[in-house]
Order: structure tokens, then sequence, then C-alpha cells
């Protein structure tokens, strides 16, 4: 959880996390609303770590890492941190960041 945060905060040292007890996740995002303004989440479990994105249905994902069935969220799970370090975790997040940067209309 420590390694998605420190991620969260290298890809987007901006970012708005906002920790959700009912859910039991912290998401991150431009502002607080969950499902507006917020891109990530990251949702702890006892043996891993779901990290997901509200968005996530339309995210590119070529190495095919999310999971999940939903109109528009999708996530992906990490057993490891180590896995954080891969590629693909920073490129959804960079992704998500954007796709929610342009919808708010944030963008340049």
């Amino acid at each position: 959880m420590h390694a998605l945060r420190a991620l969260a905060a290298e890809v987007n040292p901006e970012h708005v996390e906002v920790a959700r007890p009912g859910d039991r996740a912290v998401s991150w995002g431009w502002g607080p609303k969950k499902m507006s303004e917020a891109y990530a989440y990251a949702l702890p479990y006892k043996s891993h770590v779901n990290l997901g994105f509200y968005r996530g249905a339309d995210l590119p994902d070529p190495r095919g890492r999310l999971k999940g069935t939903g109109k528009a969220m999708r996530h992906l799970s990490i057993q490891h941190a180590d896995e954080i370090s891969d590629a693909a975790v920073r490129d959804l997040l960079v992704a998500a960041r954007d796709e929610r940067r342009r919808a708010l209309g944030l963008a340049d």
C-alpha cells in the first residue's frame, strides 16, 4: 500500500488523496469526489491490494492486466510490492490521470 501511495504521488504530485473508510480504500484524483474527480483507488486485502481505475474500461491495456466486466471500472491485483515497478502499472496510472484531467477540462 505504501509503495502504491508513493507511485501515485510520483505520477501526480498535485493529486488529492482521500481515505474512504467505508469503502476501505484510498482514492487519488484531481478533487475529493470519488466518481467524477478521482481516477484511481487502492483497496487492501489480506494477501493483495487492488489498484482500481474508475474509468478503467476506457484505458489502454495492451498487456491485458486489467480485470473486471463492469461498464466503467477495472482493477489489477498487486500481490507483491515489486510488481509496482512494472511499467504497465505506471502507464495505467498515467493514462487514468490524463483521462480525468481532460474530462475535467484541466488539460492545457
